[in-house]
């Protein structure tokens, strides 16, 4: 089967031809539709996450061993079970949604079902075991799969990451009925996300980027203010924020940039009781106030995706037409790079994904 592996770290993806991958007993092998494109997959491919103060956390020690066929937000069809994988319902020809955050099943995590915060040696697919950005993947069981049917892939596929992680973050600012969220980066994750908060919760949402184009499809998604910063300083953001609020700061921050520059100013723009969470990976280290914790009462969590039991309530809520994830363009599998390179030029509006 055709497949873009990673054999060295910094370097492009490879073109390769591998072996269609061979069942046991509970896996299953999917044919895949649609694989998106993520952020995530820069930091996989470059080796190492940018810990601040020079610091490097190298992807290798976390279990992940070359070469690896990346690609997490994986919609396919189901193409062959094992000989115990049907016992849990799936059926060939099934359309399928893959759970990739996949945990050691035996740590205190992973038995509490959440896997996607594993204390032990995680298998996530696209990370540690082979993923999306080839014609098949194999799937270790079948419970890791959410039936699809009559979704488009090319959407669907998103919601393995992008949604599920927008669908947390939104949980875990706790939004109450008539407050401000702020969302830091209308990309993939902040399109899920206005959509969301704005569904879900009865609160107001602000989106803060610096393209133009990004902020009119924010405003197009149901975002009740946006702010261009590269066209204001701090100051000016805080004032624009006060001024729609009230004269307070922000209630909750879903900062998707994760930057030293993004964080800081989410953090400052907190009003009483306010909630900063922390999604993006961009990287780097911040130096905070740390009586202004106590003092205005404030909380900084971050947030790593979801359980499987989450992305099936993301699914259910895309199967109603509540999120409808905004897809820029569909690309051949062999476009991998390109498609990288754009993204983290901050070019895609929305999401891409790979169509093998």
């Amino acid at each position: 089967m055709r497949s873009m592996r990673l054999v060295a770290d910094g370097q492009d993806l490879r073109a390769m031809e591998v072996e269609i991958p061979r069942t046991v007993p509970r896996s299953v092998l999917v044919k895949v539709s649609a694989t998106g494109v993520c952020h995530t997959d820069i930091h996989l491919i470059s080796g190492a996450y940018d810990m601040g103060e020079g610091r490097k956390a190298s992807t290798t020690d976390a279990g992940r061993r070359l070469p690896l066929t990346p690609g997490h937000e994986i919609a396919g069809t189901v193409e062959r079970l094992g000989s115990d994988a049907g016992l849990v319902g799936v059926r060939e020809g099934d359309h399928v949604l893959v759970y990739p955050w996949i945990g050691c099943g035996v740590c205190r995590k992973c038995l509490a079902g959440k896997e996607n915060v594993c204390e032990g040696t995680p298998a996530f697919l696209g990370f540690m075991r082979d993923g999306g950005y080839a014609e098949y993947v194999l799937v270790p069981d079948a419970r890791y799969l959410v039936k699809t049917k009559g979704m488009d892939p090319s959407q669907s596929a998103t919601l393995a990451c992008s949604g599920l992680t927008a669908f947390t973050t939104i949980r875990k600012c706790g939004l109450r009925s008539g407050e401000l969220l702020l969302v830091i980066g209308a990309g993939g994750l902040g399109t899920a996300a206005i959509q969301i908060a704005k569904k879900t919760t009865e609160a107001k949402v602000a989106v803060a980027d610096l393209d133009e184009s990004k902020l009119e499809l924010a405003a197009k998604l149901g975002a009740d203010y946006t702010f261009n910063t590269s066209k204001m300083d701090q100051a000016g953001l805080t004032s624009s924020v006060k001024s729609i609020n009230q004269g307070r700061g922000v209630d909750a921050v879903a900062d998707f940039v994760g930057t030293p520059a993004t964080t800081s100013s989410g953090f400052r723009l907190l009003g009483r009781e306010g909630r900063l969470v922390l999604v993006g990976l961009v990287g780097g280290a911040v130096s905070l106030s740390l009586p202004q914790f106590p003092l205005r009462s404030a909380r900084i969590v971050g947030n790593f995706t979801g359980t499987l039991a989450e992305m099936g309530e993301i699914v259910e809520l895309a199967r109603r037409g509540t999120i409808v994830p905004v897809v820029t363009e569909g690309y051949r599998l062999e476009d991998a790079n390109e498609v990288l390179a754009k993204l983290g030029r901050g070019e895609l509006v929305g999401r891409a994904v790979l169509k093998p």
